[in-house]
């Protein structure tokens, strides 16, 4: 592969002292991520300049390369090439697919990181969070210590002062909203009551801590007119196979109303084509939801199959069409709506997919269907779930309102309420 790439000045690559021998094997795997022509060059010059730093370290074979080591050349190349470290991790991603790297001696972990370490046990093993759950309470408590300055001062957290934390939660709210915030003081109040229980901190912080008032469904759910929903599909462009991935993405989102987090789980053989219906795998509520697969749907899905290529190791409906190969993430299905709304030129204020969802209740709602059948459709556990949804239905609150008194002519209303 290193030949068609570099015609002439293959052996230079080749000859590499310590990525050489394997090089040509490297600009395989960078085809196979569907690196472009263009990408695949520039990633090997810059191999060339990671040999050069590992000849300067004494290196003389790939084996003998370990995580650690490509870290530090991380670092330098973060001095040497801005915003070009990135091809350490694109090589780094190349060696531990092919089991090259070696095995990097544990680190002698900090006093911070081994009070994070203790607490992401706790969550774990005593509460049973899941690992999105752990990793967002072990950041924020990680911001804490740093707000302490723990690293330099580990005495800091033995006598926190009630100052100490509304100090921190008045920081974090000078840049997130009101439920923002409320999620952070419950999660502060977690990580006191851990620290409290080993005897690191006082008792009682964690009950002394206000939280943010927030009034339930104080905010109407986001919704698009369903006109502007239906022109914001017709805006996407289906001549070019990104365009035909989006639009299959964002067909079966408001026919269904899926999740992004259930679009990108979708696999293959989640689409029952003799059967005729779509299993989904919702990811938020961990319940199977068996939908019909329609005509419609089913003829954009099977034109998004048979015209755009797709990598064949992989058995999810939607893949990155972009190097490096491989499913999607629920990022980039919030990524590729806000690019075709912008591209769309219609009146789209909300940055995220899910605002399809709840277009898609409030049509449903607007059809008349029963809320119990809107939430099957929707995958709810519970009628409060679907019920938020009728706080949309502007048009039909309207006309339970009641008549206000008009008051006579030369009267005021108070005048004529009296009477």
């Amino acid at each position: 592969m290193i030949t068609q790439l570099f015609p002439k000045g293959f052996k230079r690559y080749l000859s590499l002292p310590v990525l050489g021998p394997i090089i040509d094997s490297y600009a395989g795997w960078l085809n196979e991520q569907q690196y472009t022509r263009r990408s695949s060059r520039y990633e090997l010059r810059m191999a060339a300049h990671i040999d050069i730093f590992l000849q300067d370290h004494g290196f003389q074979r790939a084996e003998d390369i370990s995580e650690n080591d490509l870290h530090g050349c991380y670092r330098l190349f973060r001095r040497k090439f801005p915003k070009e470290e990135g091809s350490v991790r694109v090589l780094a991603r190349f060696l531990t697919e092919h089991a090259l790297l070696k095995p990097s001696a544990a680190p002698e972990l900090s006093p911070k990181a081994i009070h994070l370490t203790a607490f992401k046990g706790h969550l774990e093993n005593d509460h049973g969070y899941v690992s999105s759950t752990i990793q967002r309470q072990v950041y924020i408590a990680s911001k804490f210590l740093d707000w302490l300055n723990f690293e330099e001062d580990h005495n800091h957290l033995r006598f926190v002062s009630l100052t100490d934390i509304e100090g921190f939660i008045r920081q974090e709210g000078t840049r997130m909203g009101r439920v923002a915030l409320q999620k952070v003081t419950s999660v502060l109040r977690n990580f006191l009551r851990f620290s409290a229980a080993g005897g690191l901190i006082p008792s009682g912080l964690d009950q002394q801590i206000d939280t943010p008032r927030v009034y339930r469904q104080e905010k109407l759910p986001r919704a698009l007119p369903w006109a502007t929903v239906q022109a914001f599909l017709h805006s996407i462009n289906r001549s070019i196979a990104i365009g035909k991935r989006d639009y299959a993405m964002f067909s079966l989102m408001t026919t269904y109303g899926l999740r992004a987090c259930d679009i990108v789980t979708l696999k293959l053989e989640d689409i029952k084509w003799r059967a005729k219906y779509i299993q989904i795998h919702q990811t938020k509520t961990a319940t199977p939801l068996s939908l019909p697969l329609t005509n419609e749907i089913g003829s954009v899905i099977y034109a998004y199959l048979k015209e755009v290529p797709r990598d064949s190791r992989y058995r999810q409906l939607f893949l990155r069409l972009r190097a490096p190969a491989g499913p999607l993430k629920s990022t980039a299905v919030t990524s590729a709506f806000q690019t075709w709304s912008q591209k769309s030129g219609l009146d789209i204020p909300f940055k995220g997919a899910h605002c399809l969802r709840h277009s898609y209740a409030l049509h449903l709602l607007r059809c008349g269907l029963p809320l119990k059948t809107i939430g099957d459709i929707l995958g709810h556990k519970s009628v409060e779930s679907t019920a938020a949804y009728i706080r949309l239905n502007t048009e039909d609150l309207r006309g339970v309102a009641l008549n206000l008194p008009i008051p006579h002519n030369g009267q005021k209303e108070g005048d004529h309420e009296s009477k």
